[in-house]
């Protein structure tokens, strides 16, 4: 294993390496670098963990903060470090809620580090790389594996292996829903396997040959359409996702309404999930500097909620509602 440093810190926030730089001692902490989603899972993860419309965006007032502290609350709130600058409180959440979306639609959790003091100036929180990450007694570690660090104008310097002790009271660890998290898991194995094999009807065209340069073939490709089209549906029970298509033959308006339902269903509980999880980690990790510190966050009526996409499922099913409203509901608010 060579040296190995073991102390408490910081975790450093983005690990770069190659699956070839990764040790056989250090397999046993990091996860190898997997090749890039295929078509279908990139476009699941992007549909999905974007769970504030284009209406959203452009509102004001989408969030409801309560505390016993407001400015410890305000300045956590705007400490997030966000892949866009925030100007406002109701930002800071919108942006630090999509980011968080994103990272456990990918990884299925986020982690995040509280640096600087909220007593003082120069406080953020920033997320962090969750390979390298476990738990041992209770506490939290991470694993850096041997760097090269490279300056321009300094010599390179090799830094052994690392185990990190991370201070818990400044961690913050986001976790998906567990149902959410098994329906992914179910669904992405077979979105993988569609992607795999996406364009596997190619090897059924027969070859030109000298004798034969325009072959004919019995493949029938409608037939290896529907059934992928059938497999994506399968996979796509439980999440809702309709593959991004919206005009489809063998789909009715009625079930295609009741896909985008649950489909935004299980966005707003994501959504929801991640903004309690604020709230409670938020709350935690500003008690060192107010022992009686607590931060609610919650949606206003400017968002959608469950209640209302229930509503609206009832009134379809009472043919109550039409196609449209339930777009508008879907797309716009």
């Amino acid at each position: 294993m060579n040296s190995l440093r073991i102390f408490k810190a910081e975790p450093i926030h983005r690990q770069i390496f190659q699956n070839n730089q990764i040790g056989l001692v250090d397999s046993l902490f990091l996860k190898r670098q997997k090749r890039e989603p295929g078509f279908n899972r990139r476009m699941f993860d992007e549909d999905f963990a974007n769970i504030f419309s284009v209406m959203n965006h452009r509102s004001r007032n989408r969030f409801m903060v309560q505390s016993n502290d407001d400015k410890l609350a305000q300045t956590l709130l705007l400490s997030a470090e966000t892949r866009y600058a925030s100007n406002s409180i109701d930002e800071s959440i919108g942006e630090l809620t999509e980011q968080i979306a994103l990272s456990l639609v990918w990884h299925g959790k986020a982690y995040y580090y509280l640096h600087g003091n909220p007593e003082s100036e120069g406080v953020r929180l920033a997320s962090f790389d969750s390979r390298g990450i476990f738990r041992l007694l209770g506490k939290h570690f991470q694993w850096v594996p041997k760097r090269l660090e490279q300056s321009w104008d300094l010599d390179s310097k090799e830094h052994p292996r690392e185990i990190r002790l991370l201070d818990a009271a400044k961690l913050v660890r986001f976790e998906l829903p567990s149902s959410i998290k098994e329906a992914l898991n179910t669904q992405n194995r077979i979105l993988a396997i569609l992607d795999k094999h996406q364009f596997a009807e190619t090897q059924f065209l027969p070859k030109a040959k000298l004798e034969n340069p325009n072959p004919t073939s019995n493949f029938d490709f409608r037939i290896w359409k529907d059934i992928q089209e059938r497999v994506l549906c399968r996979a796509t029970r439980s999440t809702g996702w309709n593959g991004r298509n919206y005009d489809s033959v063998n789909r009715s308006d009625f079930y295609t309404c009741h896909r985008l339902i649950r489909f935004r269903r299980n966005q707003l509980l994501l959504r929801d999930s991640i903004l309690k999880q604020i709230s409670n980690q938020l709350s935690r990790i500003g008690r060192p500097y107010n022992a009686e510190f607590s931060v609610a966050v919650s949606v206003t009526t400017q968002l959608p909620t469950v209640e209302e996409l229930n509503e609206l499922e009832i009134s379809l099913e009472r043919e109550e509602a039409g196609f449209d409203e339930i777009l508008d509901f879907c797309f716009q608010r």
